[in-house]
């Protein structure tokens, strides 16, 4: 997949004074594996990591599956995962580096926003709504609906509370108007066992469960309701492993809709509008996943979120990506991925307007100490 173009073009040109104060290694070669979703934010960032420290660094993108699964063999000096897990190693740390969106993404004519509930992405993804013009689509997309704005700092950013939470500049009524086709809607899910896939069903689980009563999975068809291949499925649920897959069968099937980061919604793909308890419809944005990821818990250092929560602008499906360390490792290799995480954790790299574009943002408020605190655990030599 080609990483977004303003990602890259943003971090190339930050200024690297933030990773020329960590050590420098000697042209030290680093692999790490796992979650697609983390893909384009680490091969966007590691120009700068890498023009300043003269190492190289290396992602293998696959699925937070295998990225646990590398960490447990002992594959790579760290691997990343959409969900936390109870690794082999007592030393294993779980740290939640960035959050982002997972983007509803869908492949229709034209170019209106599409607005879905909670409770409609639910019956879309459960198939119990197939049609675009279904009733219930058609509820959400014609009528008045409240869109939050949130404070900007002098530098664009988003002014946050000391909690994280972003503050709420303006609410606006949005009125909308949108036709949609009397034709059958296609789901594009993920193969492979993916931590993007969890976070998503898991909304479903939570909300739904009368619907959803299987338990949360990393793979899509172990938790749909009914059967992927039942009567009226094949062909209609589409599997492609990877977020590169998800978004190419997208991009080639009129009608469709499916989830991935934001940053694979290119060309005449685009992202839905999610609505939460508050009331609002919220954007796959860095800011309004921040003022869902603010309300969630640490529990044993993994994240539980709160779906229900009022918080204006949260838009419910942001998640946090976790780096998989080995706080035991030694060496030059393991302290040069130390550096590289510190590196990707700071404004320079998760916190750039760049990064922003593209979804991400870094942990704020209280969570940012605690990660601070994990990063500190690693090998510096």
């Amino acid at each position: 997949m080609k990483l977004s173009r303003s990602i890259k073009v943003a971090v190339v040109a930050l200024a690297t004074a933030a990773v020329a104060t960590q050590t420098a290694f000697a042209a030290v070669s680093i692999q790490a594996g796992g979650s697609s979703f983390d893909a384009n934010l680490l091969n966007a960032c590691k120009v700068a990591w890498q023009t300043s420290t003269g190492n190289t660094f290396t992602y293998n993108s696959s699925d937070s599956g295998t990225g646990q699964k590398n960490q447990d063999a002992g594959i790579f000096e760290a691997n990343f995962s959409d969900s936390g897990y109870a690794p082999a190693k007592a030393s294993v740390l779980n740290i939640p580096l960035v959050m982002a969106p997972i983007a509803v993404i869908f492949n229709l004519p034209g170019a209106q926003d599409l607005y879905l509930s909670e409770a409609t992405l639910s019956d879309i993804f459960a198939g119990k709504v197939t049609k675009w013009n279904d009733p219930e689509i058609l509820a959400d997309n014609n009528r008045s609906t409240k869109q939050v704005v949130f404070a900007k700092n002098a530098d664009g950013t988003v002014k946050k509370n000391a909690a994280g939470t972003p503050v709420v500049l303006t609410t606006r009524s949005v009125s909308r108007h949108y036709t949609l086709p009397n034709q059958t809607i296609k789901l594009v899910v993920r193969s492979d066992a993916s931590g993007t896939t969890k976070n998503f069903v898991t909304l479903f689980t939570k909300t739904n469960a009368d619907v959803w009563t299987k338990a949360a999975d990393k793979t899509f068809a172990n938790v749909f309701p009914g059967s992927i291949n039942g009567a009226g499925n094949i062909g209609r649920i589409q599997q492609y492993s990877g977020s590169t897959g998800v978004a190419a069968g997208l991009a080639k099937t009129p009608y469709s809709i499916g989830y991935a980061e934001t940053s694979y919604a290119t060309g005449s793909l685009r992202k839905a509008f999610i609505g939460n308890a508050n009331g609002d419809f919220a954007a796959p944005t860095a800011e309004n996943t921040a003022a869902f990821v603010a309300g969630a818990k640490l529990v044993n250092g993994l994240y539980q979120f709160d779906y229900k929560t009022t918080t204006p602008g949260a838009y419910i499906l942001g998640i946090v990506s976790y780096a998989l360390a080995d706080s035991a490792a030694s060496g030059e290799k393991a302290a040069a991925m130390t550096s590289f995480l510190k590196y990707v954790a700071s404004n320079d790299c998760a916190g750039s307007a760049a990064a922003a574009a593209g979804g991400y943002a870094p942990e704020s408020g209280p969570v940012k100490t605690y990660v601070d605190s994990l990063l500190a655990k690693l090998p510096t030599k």
